[in-house]
């Protein structure tokens, strides 16, 4: 697998939508920083599953990686399980978060806050694209609606549009 690199990137972001909306100041390297809908409060030892304010697709030839920005591990947040984004995902990520500061303090993650990287790597083979019912979580119905009518116009081989209908309909909402 090869890293896609920051130029690769921005063309996939503006020509496919892998981050939406982004802001070119968080391309970070050959990645990108996400944020996080809403402010949050983790207190000591408690878990939460933070929603991203960007909404990801993760084209069928490419998987996302994660990995927390290190300011938020040097305050003790953990980031638990989810560590790839499946090739052909569209949605906002529900971000695994979990409080382990020594000092037992709070911890506050502003909206807007860079917080995960995420990096794509080129995937060997054929594409699998994800099928689970997390496809287009947390999306209202206009950003569904954009990315149903998108995918098979940009994968039409791997995407259809009743497909795509079914699972909008039966997501996780905002």
């Amino acid at each position: 697998m090869t890293i896609i690199g920051k130029n690769l990137l921005v063309k996939l972001v503006e020509e496919q939508k892998c981050i939406h909306p982004f802001d070119y100041d968080l391309f970070d390297g050959d990645g990108y920083v996400l944020t996080v809908q809403k402010e949050t409060v983790l207190n000591y030892l408690e878990h939460r599953n933070v929603i991203s304010h960007e909404v990801v697709f993760t084209p069928p030839d490419l998987v996302g990686h994660l990995t927390a920005k290190s300011k938020y591990g040097r305050l003790g947040l953990s980031f638990l399980n989810s560590v790839k984004v499946h090739s052909g995902f569209v949605g906002r990520l529900a971000l695994e978060l979990v409080n382990l500061n020594n000092e037992r303090a709070p911890i506050t993650i502003k909206r807007g806050d860079p917080l995960i990287h995420i990096e794509f790597e080129r995937r060997e083979g054929d594409p699998s694209v994800y099928s689970g019912q997390y496809m287009f979580q947390y999306l209202n119905d206009q950003e569904a609606e954009t990315y149903a009518n998108l995918l098979p116009k940009l994968h039409p081989s791997l995407f259809t549009k009743d497909e795509l209908e079914v699972k909008c309909k039966a997501r996780v909402k905002v």
